[in-house]
């Protein structure tokens, strides 16, 4: 990293991050009940979150390694920029007739009808998904501006961000949707969100992608990238060229090959509760819109605190693998007990949820960005979406399909993929 990096400021990233989180989180707590009103199920539900990452699969590696070409910012106004379109279809499809569906009955999928407002948000969600490289070249350029010394303090903050945006937007969401305007004003404020986003990222950040690497001080990288290309690199400046690292190259990067697998299986167990609590909300505890709204913005309330201050505290105390350990096994311990209908467990769940992912994922992402390097940090972070998007994919249509024959006891489905992910994580104590 160059000192010029060092001076980037990282507050432009992080008011991106928040807005941009901001804009999704404001329509999450009432997609389900909007799927349900355009004639879709459960299983439609689980179907059209996975949209998203079903393109997003395509467009990150792709995305990713432009960012290490051409600039990160470039690639983020790309990105927001399919945002904005993506959001558009979806405020479109508001005003569509519904008249005329396909009616589909399934033993498997259940009885549903297709509509051309649904066909819509699938549009929608399609668009943006193929643009969504967002996150993981946000993440990339968060490991430019990083040192060693404050990578996971950045990270946690990233994190911060996102949270306060999911704090201010199931808020938002329940006071707009209130409104005999319904779900339009909530959409209509996550477009002009979405092209405020696109703003900040044209005039207020810099770009962040080094011209040049000191291969002497990238350790993993010298020993990967001479196994990958069987030359030996010699100690001095070099450009780096991305063009030359194709996709399955990744995976004989020393320790990156674990890290995806990691990062699979977390996403994996996460979607699988994404798509089923919503569902459990509406059809098991009974929740209104408002109750989803409430529970979403305590949630992330919790996981500020915990990703601020107590994430600080216990970095001083343990070391990010360790963190990765005992976030996981208090992630695997909450979703057990969502099984339950009663609010009360609810909630303590939710508190396990905060503390576990605010232990974790920040620790975890810093692990991977420092084993991936700079001059390859976006493509890895590409392909480490796309795998992301791979389980969210499965996670998102399964979980639909899990909750439409277990019902609650998918959560414990979630709980046992995390339970993998806490049993693998001690082989990160071996100093990656």
């Amino acid at each position: 990293m160059t000192s010029i990096n060092k001076q980037i400021p990282l507050y432009p990233l992080l008011l991106i991050n928040f807005i941009g989180t901001l804009g999704f989180s404001i329509v999450l707590p009432f997609l389900i009940f909007l799927v349900i009103d355009f004639g879709g199920n459960a299983i439609v539900y689980g179907i059209l979150a996975a949209m998203y990452p079903a393109f997003q699969l395509i467009g990150a590696p792709i995305l990713g390694r432009w960012s290490d070409i051409y600039g990160r910012k470039k690639v983020l106004i790309i990105s927001h920029g399919g945002t904005l379109v993506g959001w558009i279809f979806f405020l479109i499809a508001l005003f569509l007739p519904g008249e005329n569906p396909f009616r589909i009955n399934s033993a498997l999928f259940g009885t549903f009808v297709i509509t051309l407002p649904l066909v819509m948000l699938f549009l929608a969600r399609s668009i943006d998904g193929l643009t969504g490289g967002n996150i993981s070249v946000a993440n990339a350029y968060l490991a430019d501006i990083s040192s060693d010394e404050n990578r996971s303090k950045n990270f946690g903050q990233m994190a911060i961000s996102s949270n306060l945006g999911f704090i201010v937007g199931p808020a938002l969401a329940g006071i707009l949707g209130a409104t005999i305007y319904q779900e339009i004003l909530p959409v209509l404020a996550a477009l002009l969100l979405s092209l405020i986003t696109l703003i900040v990222i044209s005039f207020t950040l810099k770009e962040s992608k080094p011209q040049l690497r000191v291969v002497t001080n990238q350790i993993a990288e010298k020993e990967s990238i001479r196994k990958v290309f069987a030359h030996e690199c010699k100690e001095c400046y070099q450009a780096p060229n991305p063009k030359k690292l194709k996709f399955k190259d990744v995976f004989k990067l020393k320790h990156i090959s674990f890290l995806i697998l990691l990062y699979f299986f977390i996403f994996l167990g996460f979607n699988i509760f994404y798509t089923s609590f919503p569902i459990h909300a509406v059809s098991g505890l009974k929740w209104s819109l408002t109750e989803m709204g409430i529970f979403y913005a305590v949630l992330s309330g919790i996981m500020v605190l915990v990703q601020g201050p107590v994430l600080r505290k216990a970095l001083k105390k343990f070391s990010e693998e360790k963190l990765v350990i005992i976030g996981s096994i208090i992630l695997g311990t909450n979703f057990i007990l969502f099984v339950s209908n009663n609010n009360i467990f609810i909630y303590v769940a939710a508190v396990l949820f905060a503390v576990g992912n605010g232990l974790m994922w920040p620790s975890f992402l810093s692990i991977l960005s420092k084993t991936a390097g700079s001059a390859y940090q976006g493509f890895i972070q590409g392909v480490a979406s796309s795998f992301g998007s791979l389980a969210s994919i499965i996670g998102l249509i399964i979980g639909g399909l899990l909750y439409n024959l277990i019902g609650g006891s998918t959560f414990l489905i979630s709980a046992g993929i995390i339970f993998v992910v806490f049993i693998m994580s001690f082989k990160l104590l071996k100093k990656l």
